[in-house]
């Protein structure tokens, strides 16, 4: 089914019944027309995650005048390098890094980015597919009881966690990545951010799920408590019905608001180069569903992001 919007240009498809969806005959860059950047941000808060193809001629420069069309860019990243002479572009690098875990982008920080762009550069011959999750439903479809308790639920994010273990090893977090020099750099400065685990999107008015590998505790819980709870809640989130992989082709640009999803990008492509660049948008301070905001306990994310207000 294609539905047309404000723009008669824009067409949009679904990719997937929970999340998800391919917007067509657009081509991205700076010069489009408002209505025609309203029709594409509508289209991201009701899908949550859209796909273009064919945006071959897109570089750095043209993402980042697209970007700002959408938002305010943040830096490429708190703590990470940027694109050399583009401090605003993440460079996504199989020779630097492997995200090959669930997350929401820079939850350790209080001001959360809105949204990200992510642009391919350089794709394996196989694999290496991203994969996003609906935490707005994922909430939905949570029982009465475990929504109430969520609701009151806090969290503790942190950029500082043991990257050399295993997702799945007895604690909560943890990404697999071999490179002791990005370790380094990630941590080299300490964030650590109380967020409520329900947020009230500030656009849609929607509750989503605050969660992903940089939550290292739940507040008032033990470890074995938090690590039981945050695997159910978890497992809610990334059920297969409630998520969406895209395969990634030459020219493609997948944008997801990051107040509403997480997002895997699968190590599946072995020692095959992959690259992709990621700008990210400044959003607000999460807020909880009885109005409390979220609150830094180490670190500041002023240089990092503006906060969108």
């Amino acid at each position: 089914m294609t539905a047309q919007l404000e723009a008669p240009e824009i067409t949009v498809d679904k990719a997937g019944g929970a999340i998800g969806a391919v917007i067509g005959n657009v081509r991205l860059g700076g010069g489009l027309a408002p209505e025609t950047v309203a029709a594409i941000r509508q289209a991201l808060l009701d899908h949550k995650v859209i796909f273009f193809r064919d945006q071959h001629e897109l570089d750095d420069a043209g993402q980042l005048a697209f970007a700002k069309l959408l938002g305010t860019p943040t830096l490429a990243h708190p703590t990470s390098r940027s694109v050399d002479g583009a401090a605003n572009v993440l460079p996504i690098d199989s020779d630097y890094s492997k995200a090959n875990s669930w997350h929401t982008d820079v939850t350790f920080v209080d001001r959360i980015p809105a949204i990200s762009l992510l642009r391919a550069v350089t794709l394996p011959a196989y694999g290496g597919n991203t994969t996003w999750a609906n935490t707005v439903t994922a909430y939905a479809k949570l029982p009465a009881p475990l929504q109430a308790l969520v609701d009151r639920l806090w969290a503790v994010h942190s950029n500082v966690y043991d990257y050399a273990g295993h997702a799945d090893e007895g604690r909560v977090g943890g990404v697999d990545v071999k490179f002791e020099e990005y370790q380094k750099e990630f941590e080299s400065k300490l964030f650590e951010t109380e967020h409520p685990v329900v947020r009230v999107h500030p656009e849609t008015g929607e509750r989503a799920l605050v969660l992903g590998h940089f939550v290292r505790r739940f507040v008032g819980l033990s470890s074995t408590e938090t690590t039981a709870l945050f695997q159910l809640l978890q497992n809610r989130i990334t059920n297969l019905d409630n998520t969406v992989r895209w395969q990634w082709q030459p020219g493609d640009l997948a944008i997801w608001d990051n107040r509403a999803t997480q997002h895997y990008g699968v190590a599946d492509y072995d020692d095959q180069p992959r690259r992709l660049h990621r700008i990210t948008l400044a959003g607000d301070v999460p807020v909880s569903v009885d109005g409390v905001r979220s609150t830094p306990r180490t670190g500041d994310a002023a240089h990092f992001s503006s906060l969108d207000n």
